[in-house]
């Protein structure tokens, strides 16, 4: 399967001699903008160039202080000029602004590559952090199935910074930030190329070498065990599901967090199909299972002491002879039956039978993630992922985590109401509801049937920001995103305390 290339990624308290671009900031301050990151080595190498100065030579090529913006200097090291918004940079402002000034340094790489130092005066832990990750995401591009040479792209990065611990604080964003790349591969590769069977093989290699556990349930062992969900959506394939489980159990966790992520490796919508335009995008349909595996390696490679169990539900929904029918009744695991209404509500069956699953681990909060609904793009948009919880303190802490990380959520309810929708005459409830208005908060509540009453638990909707379908902005790639991941890895530092 197609790996991309990661530049190597260094930290230093200054701009390395064999720096090809530099990449620094431009902050709105009282009266007017002010560099940060230039240093006086750069400074004086502009003065003897006998032209205007570092900052006026940006202004005049139209630098601006706006997050995401980005201005190219000529010169021997080249300067990128970023936007960073404010003096007072948050750790999203340095990531956005480390992201866009990479990906504007590496459309200026040449067949050998080039060589990056980010000087953006970072110092706290969470801005170093974010400069890395922001930096590795930027300088991401997906390695095409192709038989064309790929060109090197960034081939370093350097973090300069003075930090103290800045070597740490470096390799712990390159941790987290390889971990999102792991996923947009993941999302990025053929449905042809990653299936079931495939997806479940990558987490080996995931785990291998490593202090994770890995279990994987085959169609016969999802048989036996009663995974109703499961079998159904992947009944109509050739390629039969799977159940990937990771755990990581340090010595010392005091908190256990339970992961299910929705692992469609291709979405035709089954005997109900989809559009071809609606059908194209649909080996994104496996982002939630990418990110919950890509994150649950993170938190180990971290050693965070929190406990963690994590479930990737595997299948490919297709149309066939075997396939599920609207109308069939299904068992799922743990015995409840569900009326499924339309083969294209696929990801909630899935995703019911692993957090049942989950739940007989009894984590301390569980998560789930999922492309799951149309509904909730129409409601928040391509870049907002949605956040639906058993109770608004685990929102709050989910919330938190994903400021913290920089990912978009908006908190929506699940109003008891809505629960109405899912009445069967046939089982004890049906798979979707009865008219279109309100479908992520239904699906939600059907998703809540399995999760228990007593249980704290967070279902994040991710159907808009999994998948960027126009220009790269920011650290973030046309195509796969790797969203959530980081999210993730915040809720778990938070947890382990």
């Amino acid at each position: 399967m197609p790996v991309s290339p990661l530049p190597e990624v260094t930290s230093a308290a200054s701009v390395p001699s064999a720096t090809d671009v530099v990449v620094i900031g431009l902050a709105e301050a009282i009266g007017s903008p002010v560099l940060v990151g230039a240093g006086e080595d750069l400074e004086k190498a502009w003065a003897k160039k006998g032209g205007t100065g570092l900052l006026d030579a940006a202004r005049a090529l139209g630098a601006l202080p706006k997050p995401g913006t980005a201005i190219v200097l000529p010169g021997a090291p080249l300067v990128v000029v970023v936007g960073l918004g404010g003096v007072d940079v948050t750790p999203e402002q340095a990531r956005r602004s480390a992201g866009a000034g990479v990906r504007a340094a590496a459309k200026l790489a040449g067949d050998k590559g080039v060589k990056v130092s980010v000087s953006l005066e970072a110092v706290e832990p969470e801005v170093v952090r974010g400069v890395t990750e922001g930096a590795l995401l930027g300088a991401y591009s997906y390695a095409p199935t192709t038989r064309k040479e790929a060109k090197p792209g960034v081939t370093s990065l350097t973090i300069v910074t003075d930090a103290a611990g800045a070597a740490a604080h470096v390799a712990a964003g390159v941790i987290v930030a390889k971990a999102v790349c792991t996923a947009r591969d993941w999302v990025n590769t053929p449905p042809n190329a990653l299936y079931p069977e495939t997806f479940a093989d990558e987490a080996r290699a995931l785990v291998r070498g490593t202090k994770l556990d890995l279990e994987v349930l085959d169609e016969k062992a999802l048989a036996k065990g009663g995974y109703g969900g499961i079998l159904a959506v992947g009944g109509g394939s050739s390629r039969p599901p799977r159940l990937v489980r990771v755990t990581w159990a340090p010595r010392g966790a005091k908190a256990h967090l339970g992961l299910v992520g929705k692992g469609i490796t291709f979405d035709s919508g089954g005997l109900d199909i989809k559009t071809a335009e609606g059908m194209i995008t649909m080996k994104c349909d496996m982002a939630g299972a990418a990110a919950v595996l890509a994150a649950v390696a993170a938190i180990a490679d971290l050693n965070l002491k929190v406990k963690v169990t994590a479930y990737a539900a595997l299948a490919e929904n297709m149309p066939s002879g075997s396939a599920y029918r609207p109308s069939d009744v299904l068992t799922m695991y743990g015995g409840l039956t569900v009326e499924n209404a339309n083969t294209d509500a696929e990801g909630r069956l899935v995703m019911a039978d692993a957090l049942a699953r989950a739940g007989e681990d009894d984590p301390d909060l569980l998560v789930d993630v999922a492309t799951l609904t149309g509904a909730c793009m129409v409601a928040l948009g391509e870049r907002t992922a949605g956040l639906m919880a058993s109770d608004d303190e685990t929102a709050d802490r989910l919330l938190d985590a994903a400021e913290a990380s920089g990912e978009p959520f908006w908190h929506l309810p699940i109003p008891e109401e809505i629960s109405e929708n899912l009445t069967s005459d046939v089982a004890d409830l049906a798979s979707s509801g009865k008219n279109r208005y309100g479908g992520a908060l239904t699906a939600a509540a059907f998703l809540r049937e399995f999760v228990g009453d007593e249980r704290s638990w967070a279902h994040l909707d991710i159907a808009g920001p999994a998948w960027n379908g126009k220009g790269a902005y920011d650290y973030t790639p046309k195509a796969g995103t790797g969203f959530a991941v980081r999210t993730l890895v915040a809720l778990a530092r938070d947890l382990a305390g």
